[in-house]
């Protein structure tokens, strides 16, 4: 048994648990994965001061908002980010020449295929998997830990660390604002969780943050959900 396996990681706060975790993990066994919302950017901020050459998985699924890519290139550039691309095995003709407009007709195997797949591919290198996901965000989140044990599809045990995990989102844009973390465009247009381009859009006033997403009908593309726990 190793010393982080002996800490309470919930009694910990975001700063002191990323500083723990890259304190006590190996080298070159964590990684973040990103998908440059403001959560993420405030998770990236922490974990830069700890590792500058963390690397940091965006999943280029091809449906991306042309904001979201270009806010991506601005900060990896800004921030001399170790940007890993994450890519799917077929091109977005490829994949639409095969199956059709898939996000539209079962916009779960897109996310799968688009998603899912070249993420835990991504992942196998690393036993630390950080993350922006806070319980506020969906009542899928609601009882997520801080650190939790995963399990990708080859049998890969890892641990999944989510340091604003009790977090709100004032909390997120305050720290972000007292940084200086420049924040992407698309929110002051009403989005609150941005995804791919087709499957996202501005939730109703009142709603969770993620009902705009897939037109309601879901509130995961399975990154997190598809990894078992273990």
């Amino acid at each position: 048994m190793s010393v982080l396996d002996t800490i309470d990681y919930e009694a910990l706060t975001a700063e002191e648990l990323v500083a723990q975790v890259v304190d006590g993990a190996a080298k070159g066994s964590v990684c973040l994965t990103s998908s440059f919302q403001t959560e993420d950017m405030v998770a990236l901020h922490m974990l830069l001061k700890h590792l500058p050459d963390v690397p940091v998985i965006f999943l280029e699924t091809g449906y991306h908002f042309a904001e979201v890519i270009a806010y991506r290139d601005r900060m990896a550039k800004e921030w001399n980010l170790n940007l890993v691309n994450a890519l799917p095995t077929t091109t977005v003709k490829e994949f639409e020449g095969q199956f059709g407009i898939l996000n539209i007709v079962n916009p779960t195997a897109c996310c799968q295929a688009r998603k899912v797949e070249p993420l835990m591919r991504s992942l196998e290198p690393f036993d630390w998997w950080f993350t922006g996901l806070r319980r506020e965000q969906s009542p899928t989140r609601a009882n997520l830990k801080k650190v939790e044990d995963h399990k990708t599809p080859t049998g890969k045990h890892m641990k999944k660390v989510s340091v604003l995990a009790d977090w709100d989102w004032a909390r997120v844009t305050a720290y972000a604002e007292r940084v200086g973390i420049p924040q992407l465009e698309l929110y002051a247009r009403g989005y609150t969780s941005i995804g791919c381009e087709p499957c996202t859009a501005i939730p109703e006033v009142g709603a969770d943050a993620r009902s705009g997403r897939w037109g309601g009908k879901k509130l995961e593309c399975g990154i997190h959900t598809f990894s078992e726990k273990s």
